[in-house]
């Protein structure tokens, strides 16, 4: 596991240091005086845990934490017990108070080796299961099980029982649910966006009043989808 310490007191580095190397799990690969070079460290390489000092000059532990977007986990190590409020607020894994002991320390440390081994912590874990997530369903249709992948799929439109998968190589009739279908497409590219279609939404082509243009097609907006897509819409609106 990729460690960084960020502190600006030399002996606390000196300190941490000694004690990081106690746990063969644990690589540091960067100490860091301020933000400032702990934030080149964060850019330059994947990092899974930090020890953060909150007095620091120029800013803050804390103020430094809350302009990260993704920051590793992290342990904040202080002399002054009243940040921990605001630490844990910030989602911070543990809080050691300086002079900081060894056994308070490998409690904290192993509170992170345990959750990591559960898969509940590691950033990289985490990036690897999403990378691992299919790219395609297979479908029942014909008496066959048809792979599609889901860049294909330009629009699924519902009718009774049925489900019609509309691609570049044609329309694919499956017997199940709007519902059930719509568990299995990925959220972050489908979109209901009526009682009767889901959307691709790389797919969409045009928003015009109440309906859109997919592959020259016009498919209605319900009333009831219509806030939700334009609030998606207008994130990548110019």
């Amino acid at each position: 596991m990729n460690t960084i310490i960020v502190d600006d007191e030399p002996l606390a580095l000196e300190v941490l240091e000694t004690y990081i190397s106690q746990f063969p799990e644990l690589k540091l690969v960067a100490k860091c005086n301020n933000a400032v070079e702990a934030f080149e460290g964060l850019n330059s390489q994947k990092i899974d845990l930090m020890f953060l000092d909150i007095q620091m000059p120029q800013i803050s532990g804390i103020d430094f934490l809350k302009t990260l977007s993704n920051p590793p986990k992290v342990i904040l190590t202080t002399a002054f017990p009243n940040y921990a409020l605001e630490g844990y607020e910030l989602n911070v894994l543990d809080y050691l108070l300086k002079p900081i002991g060894f056994d308070r320390f490998s409690k904290a440390v192993n509170k992170f080796l345990e959750l990591s081994k559960n898969n509940v912590l590691s950033p990289k874990k985490l990036e690897q299961q999403e990378e691992e997530k299919p790219d395609y369903i297979f479908v029942k249709a014909d008496k066959k099980l048809i792979k599609i992948k889901f860049e294909d799929i330009f629009y699924v439109e519902g009718l009774k029982d049925y489900v019609i998968l509309h691609t570049p190589t044609g329309r694919i009739v499956t017997l199940q649910t709007m519902k059930s279908l719509e568990e299995k497409l990925p959220q972050d590219i489908f979109m209901r966006v009526h009682r009767s279609f889901i959307a691709n939404l790389k797919k969409i082509e045009v928003i015009e009043g109440n309906s859109l243009i997919i592959n020259k097609k016009s498919i209605p907006i319900g009333k009831n989808y219509r806030d939700e897509l334009l609030i998606i819409i207008n994130k990548n609106r110019l």
